[in-house]
């Protein structure tokens, strides 16, 4: 008998899991399909943004301490050299979104046809 119960209890959780695993949720889009995915780019972009901006912060602060504290030149030249390529990079991440904001309302009716 408590071999049944088992089994039952098994055969309930594995239902209850399966059902929670394949359930999808949905929710009305408030805008057009251009209007959420325009939405949804900005939110992702502001998040890299955020991370670059601060990597590049720290991995700055780890360049610096490294030409400072290093005795071989040879060293301090490829610090220097990785403080430039962290800087021009982040230059280029934040560019993308400066470009794109510039750029976009000359574009704006042409995703709708005539």
């Amino acid at each position: 008998m408590r071999k049944i119960y088992k089994k039952l209890l098994l055969l309930t959780c594995i239902v209850l899991w399966c059902t929670c695993l394949f359930s999808t949720t949905v929710s009305a889009a408030e805008n057009d399909l251009f209007g959420v995915a325009n939405t949804i780019i900005r939110d992702v972009y502001q998040d890299i943004a955020g991370i670059s901006t601060v990597l590049a912060g720290l991995m700055s602060a780890v360049a610096v301490i490294g030409a400072k504290m290093s005795n071989n030149q040879h060293k301090v030249d490829q610090s220097w050299d990785w403080l430039k390529r962290i800087w021009i990079a982040w230059a280029v991440i934040n560019g993308i979104g400066a470009f794109i904001a510039y750029i976009t309302p000359f574009f704006a009716g042409y995703n709708q046809l005539p």
